[in-house]
């Protein structure tokens, strides 16, 4: 009877991941832990099974109540915006991580803060590892972040990260970004999934343990995603998203994680050639300012957090030369234009919106995504349609249903003090808006054939001498001004002798 050979587990082998480092038993051809194809190989003997005995602890446990709450104070920055974002500063031992695409001007923003923190009680450490220090001194340089207390170094070992924390003894650090730095210890090329998650837990247990302040620089991927392990996200303290078109100046930092406050808040910025600056008024990026009014524009306020910003959208519609009319939009979602061009065509009557070329944007980069502008771009479409202006000092607010009904929106009151605020005088909501500001008229409208309503309609007389003209036109030859479609709306708007222009 043959004998059988029985394998100790410690001679048994075990299979690593190279990428992420997740060990097994067994080989897989996918590791479950990254999602990565082909990166499981043998590592010699399976791990032994160990179990962790109760050991010193380091403090003792106290009484919520007793536990001192003053070392968690937050610490201005310097930036007005981004400590709106933040919560009122940076807390002492946090670890924030800033992500953003290539370009929107992260490290512009980091190395201005660095520059305001740096006092000559608090020193700060700016590291670069995607940048030499003779480049970031060039920026330095064109922004102004010139202070005694700035360190700046350009490393990619994170011993030598850890060394200068050791030497300058910073309360604030700065590292652009953590998908450039690696251990020598872990295997695994700069910006891989172990890398970043052995850098990140290293100088999180340094923040924690020094009360520095640490700020991290992140990679996205295409689909714009934090680039890396997600336990990234989950080990920081806040995660901010910095976004922003590079064609356009203005820039947002959104917070999407914040253990010190909320979420709900955004920050404002421009970049310019000399730099990054904070906007406590941003409303007039979004805005043209003109002596009269132009057809298809209209006004609304959009809600940027808890932030109302008043922002303008345009729309143009032309006679199309193919087949397929185009459908072009720019800063507004192409499923909601389109609704509201099937609402417009269905609800208000308004006929040959499916024949003609339509586009669509808002002004100064701003993106519109929440359902409160639907009005807006309804009107804003209406007016491109029948070449007619809306009244000067307009704002339009509202949601527009497939059945052609305005629905109320969260935040109308705050909307409204904010259009106020800028000196607008007539608003165009839905029933029941609430509190109005002093000086300010509001006509409510329950649909679309209400709302319609505000498009001024010129005496018949006139409509018909231009029909005239427009035919005379085109039998000799030369062309007309097309018609005006027929929108079923009243012969006289609500807003007419009201509002001005």
């Amino acid at each position: 009877m043959a004998s059988r050979t029985r394998t100790s587990a410690k001679d048994r082998p075990s299979y690593r991941c190279t990428e992420c480092g997740w060990t097994t038993a067994k080989w897989l051809g996918r590791c479950p832990e990254c999602q990565t194809w082909g990166t499981v190989e043998e590592a010699g003997g399976a791990p032994a099974v160990r179990t962790t005995a109760p050991g010193r602890v380091s403090t003792a446990a106290l009484p919520i109540g007793q536990v001192d709450g003053r070392r968690a104070t937050a610490r201005a920055t310097g930036v007005p915006e981004l400590d709106r974002v933040l919560g009122g500063g940076l807390v002492p031992g946090a670890v924030v991580l800033l992500a953003g695409e290539p370009g929107v001007g992260k490290s512009t923003l980091l190395l201005d803060v660095a520059a305001k923190a740096a006092t000559d009680q608090e020193r700060t450490l700016y590291v670069t590892g995607e940048e030499s220090a003779s480049q970031v001194r060039l920026r330095a340089d064109r922004i102004g972040a010139i202070s005694d207390h700035l360190y700046l170094a350009a490393e990619t070992d994170l011993s030598a990260v850890l060394g200068h924390l050791d030497s300058v003894k910073p309360s604030l650090l700065v590292l652009d970004s953590v998908q450039t730095v690696a251990s020598p210890e872990i295997d695994g090329a700069p910006g891989g999934m172990a890398q970043v998650r052995e850098v990140a837990g290293a100088l999180i247990r340094a923040s924690k343990e020094r009360g520095m302040s640490t700020l991290l620089v992140g990679h996205v991927t295409k689909d714009g995603a934090i680039a890396g392990p997600r336990l990234l996200e989950h080990l920081v303290d806040v995660v901010l998203h910095f976004e922003g078109d590079r064609h356009a100046r203005l820039r947002l930092v959104r917070g999407v994680k914040n253990r010190y406050g909320t979420t709900d808040e955004v920050g404002c910025f421009e970049l310019h050639d000399e730099g990054i600056t904070g906007l406590a008024d941003p409303s007039g990026l979004f805005l043209t300012r003109r002596a009269e009014p132009v057809p298809g524009t209209c006004l609304t306020v959009t809600l940027e957090g808890r932030r109302p910003l008043v922002a303008e959208v345009q729309a143009l519609t032309v006679d199309s030369q193919i087949p397929s009319p185009r459908r072009t939009t720019s800063g507004l979602e192409t499923s909601r234009v389109s609704m509201m061009l099937a609402v417009l065509e269905q609800r208000g009557k308004i006929s040959q919106l499916g024949k003609r070329d339509i586009y669509s944007a808002t002004v100064g980069g701003v993106k519109l995504s929440e359902p409160a502008a639907d009005l807006a771009i309804a009107l804003a479409l209406a007016s491109a349609a029948s070449d007619t202006p809306l009244p000067k000092n307009l704002v339009a607010i509202g949601e527009v249903g497939l059945a052609g009904e305005v629905r109320r929106v969260t935040g109308v009151q705050r909307r409204l003090s904010e259009a106020a605020r800028l000196g607008f005088t007539h608003a165009l909501v839905p029933t029941d808006p609430g509190r109005v500001p002093e000086g300010m008229r509001v006509i409510e409208v329950a649909d679309m054939g209400e709302a319609l309503r505000v498009l001024p309609r010129r005496p018949r007389r006139e409509r018909a001498e231009e029909s005239e003209g427009a035919g005379g036109a085109e039998r000799s030859g030369r062309p007309g001004r097309p018609g005006r479609p027929d929108r079923g709306a009243a012969e006289s708007s609500p807003l007419s002798g009201g509002a001005p222009g």
